[in-house]
């Protein structure tokens, strides 16, 4: 398992480390990454670590990285200027993309895992004014290559209950452009500051966290949730107690408007980071109070792996290394 952290206050020294699912043999892959890092994951298959550098949020200058498993190598794929604030990102092995969230660029973009062929597929607004509303940021996402679908967290205000989470096609419809798209879908509002997303297509349910209990978007074209069939995401998010610092789930069968919201993992401190282990039915937490913790899908057995390791911003789990 590996995580991205900033443990002195100093951008400039934030750090990749590794343990095991247990939370023993910490290791540190790579230190000083550049100014904000944040979103991580991996691509086991080529034995590569993509992380994200979110740079000064107001100045245009986040770029995403990729190191060797073991440290070595360390390359930047996007460049300062070709991508704003990334946040959270995500690879997906088939398509060989690679996801992620701009922030402030308030966007949903993806690219080449060499960095090539940059696409902006969601965009929410434009110029310095419309970046100061937050609920325009990106954050959080989640792709679904089979059944061709991406999901997105805007967080909104801190503490403002204004989080919505989104969905819409992965290729832009034809004749259409990313500032204007007729197959955006917002299927939960009100949420206090959903941050990250996982993904498992084997369950209908998805996995979120408020403060406030939520409603369906109301648009003129109805949300067709009988397409998440056998559907499962999770999200973190760090509003306000009660349902705030939690990752929690809903069901997502035919009715989203009548599902039950279950709280899984609760108290956390500023959530962040999650990972799924789909295979052993675990989930991985990382939080800003430095903490990592894990839990079974369904909440039982949570425990604290890793504490005091500095402002944990991305956590991601890699197999058979």
């Amino acid at each position: 398992m590996g995580f991205s952290s900033d443990n002195t206050g100093d951008n400039h020294h934030g750090r990749i480390v590794s343990c095991n699912t247990e939370g023993s043999d910490q290791k540190t892959i790579l230190s000083r990454l550049g100014i904000g890092p944040d979103g991580i994951a991996i691509d086991s298959e080529h034995g590569h670590i993509y992380w994200t550098n979110m740079g000064k949020p107001m100045e245009n200058s986040g770029s995403i990285w990729r190191v060797d498993l073991d440290g070595n190598n360390p390359t930047i794929i996007i460049q300062e200027g070709k991508t704003f604030t990334p946040k959270q990102c995500n690879i997906e092995a088939r398509s060989r993309k690679l996801y992620w969230c701009d922030r402030e660029g308030m966007r949903v973009m993806r690219a080449n895992l060499d960095g090539s062929g940059v696409e902006t597929l969601i965009q929410t607004g434009a110029g310095d004014v419309e970046r100061e509303d937050h609920q325009r940021h990106c954050v959080g996402i989640a792709v679904d290559e089979g059944r061709g679908k991406m999901y997105w967290t805007q967080k909104g205000a801190s503490k403002g209950n204004e989080g919505r989470i989104f969905r819409a096609n992965l290729e832009i419809p034809n004749n259409e452009t990313a500032d204007r798209r007729s197959d955006i879908e917002c299927l939960l509002e009100n949420l206090p500051e959903p941050i990250d997303l996982d993904l498992d297509v084997a369950e209908q349910v998805l996995y979120v966290s408020h403060a406030m209990s939520w409603k369906k978007k109301e648009s003129s074209a109805p949300i067709n949730i009988s397409e998440l069939i056998r559907d499962k995401r999770q999200c973190t998010d760090r509003g306000d107690p009660p349902k705030g610092n939690s990752v929690y789930s809903i069901a997502v069968g035919k009715d989203i408007t009548t599902s039950r919201q279950n709280i899984l993992v609760k108290k956390l401190h500023e959530a962040i980071g999650l990972s799924l282990h789909l295979t052993e039915r675990k989930m991985y937490i990382g939080d800003l109070g430095g903490s990592i913790y894990s839990a079974n899908l369904d909440g039982s057995d949570e425990k604290v792996l890793v504490s005091d390791a500095g402002d944990l911003t991305g956590v991601a789990l890699v197999e058979g290394v």
